[in-house]
């Protein structure tokens, strides 16, 4: 069977999608928290959540220089009274890059902001749902049907 060598596959592209309880009532930053879970930017327990801090900011400040990003991060951490874990400047460009993948965040000069300075929802729907998500169904579906094709 072959001469030992195993063949890996790289996605292009891949998301997660969960589903949890509505949204009632809750405060911003457990709103927030939501959605990384609900995209898989989080795993669920997971207790270095420092991406929900970044997108936090994000969306508080509108447009924030690459250098003040920790220190927002920080102070939202202080006054929630969170772990500092995570909170090196390479974790923060890493989930900020994390962010941007997602299309939800981009860079303009030396400062970030949400793309296009859009609503949220938009951008999922636009970005995520239509572009994202339909060119990985769509390729699912390729396979499914090229294997319905080699059963006749």
């Amino acid at each position: 069977m072959g001469n030992g060598n195993v063949a890996k596959s790289v996605p292009i592209a891949e998301i997660t999608l969960r589903k949890y309880e509505k949204p009632y009532n809750m405060p911003k930053r457990e709103l927030v928290k939501k959605i990384c879970l609900s995209l898989g930017l989080l795993q669920p327990g997971d207790s270095r959540d420092v991406i929900v801090d970044v997108l936090h900011a994000l969306l508080e400040e509108g447009e924030i220089a690459a250098d003040e990003i920790k220190a927002k991060v920080v102070e939202y951490r202080k006054k929630a009274n969170l772990n500092m874990k995570g909170i090196a400047e390479s974790n923060i460009r890493r989930q900020v890059k994390r962010l941007k993948d997602l299309f939800l965040v981009e860079k303009k000069d030396n400062f970030y902001q949400i793309s296009e300075n859009e609503k949220l929802l938009h951008l999922f729907e636009q970005k995520i749902e239509n572009f994202y998500l339909k060119g990985i169904v769509d390729r699912v579906k390729e396979y499914f049907l090229h294997l319905d094709n080699l059963k006749k």
